[in-house]
């Protein structure tokens, strides 16, 4: 069994995730901070998020349809300059048109070519790497991801403040053609010659292949993607929602103290990816249940500070220590949830369940934001009469799936017994 992970198919494709995706998110904060400027309405901004993000979600499926059928390689190149292309069209269009309505397009069109390349990385990496490998190469892959999200804010912002967002959209086209010119030297085994179809027999039949794998061959992988969901809509609602809320409104600290926990939570998640690359070896699935299990506490602790009289900077500690907690557990339990889907899917079907992973994810955060805005506006200064059912009842989660992992380790074929 294979265990190499720098091969020269991986180190291509890892370079090219590093080029794009410190463009594209240094290209997304330029241009939040842009529609923020022109338009001074957060109710415009998050409409503009919400609607690049829903073809993302649409599209997903039919991205992992494409990415089963086709080229995988000559996928990713074709997305890539597409991308590129976009962006330069973008940059030209930028003097003469509307900012916004060309920013909205641009954003919408990345959205719609993600739809189809992150299905299509995400199964080529079990393609490319096989044993524990293909865990400690997901983590690498979310390590970039993290290190994107966490130095582009201030890369973004420098050069935003400095030259206006005209130079960022040339500079995301060259990083897009950058990642097609990697991925141009990735080599894949070739794909088997399947039967001419329609478009709508390919999709009608593709869809229900995925369908049946994972409602009859193997359940259990349809059991841990609603586990993963369910971290993801916790994590979305009490971090990216909550955490904000309670350090600036309910605590009265400043953007300072809550710009240091934002950089802080985002080393967390780096570290996270690297604890699963470095325990691929000895990692259990049964892990998991652990993992979810101390999201529960973690969600307690920073319900306790409140009721505990602790002072303002105290319950700061407090909470910034256990969000981070929450970052390090989150990136790690994804990391190796992904890689156990990847263990138990044929190669034939690996772009439509990599797909479903990514489509519930997405669906699962903005679920997450509303509900636990919601509950937080509804609460107010009481926030631990949200934090504290929400730990108990996540800690319940963990408790209840840990026989489920059990189950899953003793199966035949990673197909958990009922």
């Amino acid at each position: 069994m294979k265990t190499k992970l720098f091969t020269p198919n991986f180190t291509r494709l890892l370079l090219g995730q590093i080029s794009s995706l410190f463009g594209n998110y240094t290209l997304k904060f330029a241009i939040s901070m842009y529609i923020l400027e022109q338009t001074g309405s957060t109710a415009v901004f998050a409409g503009l998020l919400a609607l690049a993000m829903l073809p993302t979600i649409l599209l997903s499926p039919f991205g992992g349809i494409l990415a089963d059928r086709a080229d995988r390689r000559a996928i990713m190149v074709a997305l890539d300059g597409l991308s590129g292309g976009c962006v330069l069209a973008a940059a030209l269009l930028f003097p003469g048109a509307g900012g916004l309505p060309v920013t909205a397009g641009l954003l919408v069109a990345l959205s719609v070519l993600g739809a189809f390349e992150s299905p299509t990385v995400q199964a080529c990496v079990p393609q490319m790497l096989d044993g524990e490998a293909v865990m400690q190469g997901n983590a690498l892959v979310g390590q970039v991801s993290s290190l994107a999200g966490l130095v582009t804010p201030f890369l973004g912002s420098l050069v935003y403040t400095a030259w206006g967002l005209t130079p960022v959209l040339y500079g995301t086209a060259v990083c897009f053609w950058i990642t097609a010119l990697l991925e141009c030297g990735i080599r894949l085994p070739p794909r088997p010659r399947s039967e001419r179809m329609s478009v709508r027999r390919i999709i009608r039949e593709d869809l229900a292949a995925g369908l049946r794998f994972l409602r009859r061959e193997e359940p259990g992988i349809l059991r841990l993607l609603l586990l993963a969901g369910l971290v993801s809509l916790f994590v979305a609602g009490t971090v990216v929602v909550g955490f904000p809320y309670l350090v600036r409104t309910v605590l009265g600290l400043s953007a300072e103290h809550y710009g240091a926990a934002e950089s802080a939570m985002g080393a967390a998640a780096v570290a996270g990816s690297l604890c699963a690359g470095l325990t691929a070896r000895r990692f259990r699935p049964v892990y998991l249940a652990g993992i979810f299990f101390g999201f529960g506490v973690c969600l307690l602790a920073a319900g306790a500070v409140f009721p505990a009289g602790l002072p303002v900077f105290g319950r700061y500690l407090v909470l910034l220590a256990v969000f981070c907690a929450c970052q390090f557990g989150c990136s790690l339990f994804s990391t190796c949830a992904i890689t156990l889907i990847q263990q138990r899917t044929p190669p034939e079907l690996m772009g439509k369940i990599m797909s479903c992973v990514f489509t519930l994810s997405l669906c699962a955060q903005p679920v997450g934001q509303l509900v636990y805005g919601g509950l937080f506006d509804l609460c107010g200064a009481r926030a631990h009469w949200v934090l504290l059912p929400s730990g108990l009842a996540v800690c319940g989660i963990g408790l209840a799936c840990r026989r489920f992992f059990l189950a899953w380790e003793s199966g035949p074929a990673g197909r958990p017994r009922a």
